[in-house]
């Protein structure tokens, strides 16, 4: 026991020298996510005008102003108004997606305010940006309807989150690009073992005493050490250069963080194992990565995505790595079913990643 621990240390301690020297680990798992952070924080919005909305209206229509504005809606053509909604339903289905935006009507019949309430999640996006600036011209006819020469009628926007507080783009930003910094390193990790491969170093190794299920925990250890530094330096940059807000849920980070850091280790194993040089692995590992990218959620909610692509964001595991950091780290949520659903389908991804690059090295293996 003594000897695998000391075996193990010594492993541990290469594995993480080696890591660091790799330029490719520098960049892709260190520069690009901090690059990629700070452009995103500086320039991030919303864009687009192809779409169509589901808005719940709720309230009495009092006066020729909520008239008007009811009317002028459903006239759009593109908005799908749904009303008999209480407020607290409207804003439930709000949070769960089911509807795009709630325009509360007021009370008063002569002035006050339409109150247009968005999912805070979806408020970089472009169905969000498009139906407050319907409103405000919806806001503008009730004006002319209502009697009195100054405008008697303001449009007052209001935001509603899944989590237990308002979500800012700085938030949803930096959450995505520390998973996708933790997702990159799993999946660049391994370009190591092709290159020991190619020059019969992994060979000779396994002619040597070292255990080499102690070899592979070495290397995961050195994984979680690179995460550990990723985290830090990124929240450190959207917290105190950017403003970012954190409600950090220790077990529920923590859960996320380990088994998605064991999943994309795993798929990086595995592109390990299909590659016969650096240049394959270098392909397939940024191919996989410019994909996940853009389409898991990370810079834009994976809702905005068209029709044809939230399917293939569905079976992505980087889309929920991204909901479990998130939940963990911006939302401060419990462990709930949706947790349970993310850490499942990563842990799926991460034991059928290790199990077919076990088969595929130890076919090579046998056959060389």
């Amino acid at each position: 026991m003594a000897r695998s621990m000391k075996q193990l240390r010594m492993l541990f301690a290469a594995q993480v020298k080696e890591m660091y020297r790799e330029r490719q680990v520098w960049f892709w798992s260190i520069m690009f996510p901090v690059l990629l952070l700070v452009i995103f924080m500086v320039i991030f919005g919303g864009g687009g005008n192809d779409f169509s909305a589901k808005v719940a209206i709720v309230g009495e229509r009092s006066g020729a102003a909520a008239e008007t504005f009811v009317a002028a809606a459903q006239a759009t053509g593109v908005l799908e108004i749904e009303t008999g909604l209480g407020p607290e339903e409207a804003e439930r289905r709000l949070a769960d997606n089911r509807i795009d935006a709630v325009i509360v009507l007021p009370d008063n019949a002569e002035s006050g305010d339409f109150r247009l309430v968005l999912n805070a999640e979806r408020q970089g996006g472009s169905t969000s940006q498009a139906i407050g600036s319907i409103a405000e011209q919806l806001t503008a006819a009730a004006n002319q309807a209502a009697s009195g020469v100054a405008p008697a009628f303001r449009l007052k926007t209001e935001y509603v989150s899944s989590g237990s507080r308002q979500l800012e783009a700085a938030d949803f930003l930096l959450s995505g690009m520390i998973a996708l910094s933790i997702a990159q390193s799993g999946l660049f990790g391994m370009v190591g073992l092709v290159e020991m491969r190619r020059n019969g170093l992994l060979k000779r190794l396994r002619m040597t005493p070292v255990d080499m299920r102690l070899f592979g925990i070495a290397n995961l250890g050195a994984r979680f050490v690179l995460g550990i530094v990723q985290f830090v330096l990124l929240a450190a940059i959207g917290v105190f250069a950017f403003g970012a807000n954190v409600d950090f849920s220790p077990a529920t980070f923590l859960l996320t963080f380990v088994v998605g850091t064991l999943a994309f280790t795993g798929l990086g194993y595995l592109i390990a194992a299909v590659s016969k040089t650096l240049e394959s692995f270098m392909g397939i590992a940024n191919l996989a990565s410019f994909i996940m990218m853009f389409l898991s959620g990370i810079f834009i909610d994976a809702g905005v995505l068209p029709d044809f692509l939230k399917p293939v964001s569905q079976v992505l595991p980087l889309t929920y790595f991204a909901d479990g950091i998130r939940g963990g780290m911006v939302y401060g949520s419990g462990m709930d079913a949706e947790l349970w659903l993310n850490v499942g389908i990563l842990a799926a991804w991460g034991a059928a990643s290790f199990f077919l690059a076990t088969l595929l090295f130890r076919r090579r293996s046998a056959a060389a």
